[in-house]
């Protein structure tokens, strides 16, 4: 079986990977995409798989952008870390999920779910409905946060969403930067806070930095057609967006 990985998480795509292999030696993971773009692309220029592992939150969107842009035929078997209200979603939709962190034998029930499916002569994968996917998921999971309780010496103070500039990973703490330069170490990773945080307001720039829509002051041309950003209250480091993610950052704030 031919398959590809749609996971911006490197180490969670290496797990999936090792746990493929183990269930089938022979399986052929022919690709691993990070990103809605990456995918795309790889997508119109390749033979389809067999089988598509694509996780909801990439690195420059939600997954269900790739399959406005490209028809895919291929059976999806989602990967998420949404609750149990979205989780009914999928089943609803007859769209097998993994949640994550992914759990080897219940990768093991999805594909033996597949093999059965094929072996009963199923014509054709039935085309996903994305809207009413979204819809689905997104009515019992738009619970974004609106505030973080952060400790301030020996109080904890509660910063609400809107006086946040930016997340940042600084010598591997998780930082929390308020719009007035006030930092606050916070006990979420950014792959965590992509779950936590509203798409339309937070764009994650990096594997170092998420930034509120308000905090993006500037944005300049750089080298190979990447951005360098300007962040109000300014941030002790060159900010650069990638030629990849600059589509999706100028969409972003464009909305």
């Amino acid at each position: 079986m031919k398959v590809v990985i749609i996971e911006d998480e490197a180490l969670a795509a290496e797990k999936l990977t090792k746990m493929l292999h183990t269930y089938d030696p022979e399986l052929q993971v022919e690709a691993r995409l990070g990103s809605v773009e990456g995918a795309v692309e790889w997508l119109q220029n390749n033979t389809a798989p067999e089988l598509l592992f694509v996780d909801i939150h990439l690195e420059d969107g939600l997954c269900f952008e790739i399959f406005k842009q490209v028809e895919v035929k291929a059976p999806v078997i989602f990967t998420t870390a949404y609750d149990q209200y979205a989780i009914k979603a999928f089943q609803v939709n007859s769209i097998d999920y993994l949640l994550k962190p992914v759990q080897y034998e219940k990768l093991a029930n999805s594909l033996n779910k597949l093999k059965s499916l094929q072996e009963n002569l199923q014509p054709a994968t039935p085309p996903l409905r994305l809207e009413e996917l979204a819809k689905l998921m997104t009515a019992g999971s738009t619970s974004y946060k609106s505030r973080f309780l952060v400790k301030s010496g020996a109080r904890i103070r509660a910063v609400k969403i809107d006086e946040i500039a930016y997340f940042f990973v600084d010598q591997k703490l998780n930082l929390l930067v308020t719009r007035d330069g006030q930092k606050y170490p916070v006990d979420y990773t950014l792959d965590d806070l992509m779950n936590l945080l509203d798409p339309d307001l937070f764009f994650r720039v990096n594997r170092q930095l998420i930034v509120h829509i308000d905090a993006a002051m500037e944005i300049h041309p750089h080298f190979k057609g990447r951005l360098r950003l300007e962040l109000d209250p300014p941030i002790d480091a060159e900010v650069v967006i990638s030629s990849e993610r600059t589509p999706a950052f100028k969409a972003w704030l464009d909305k």
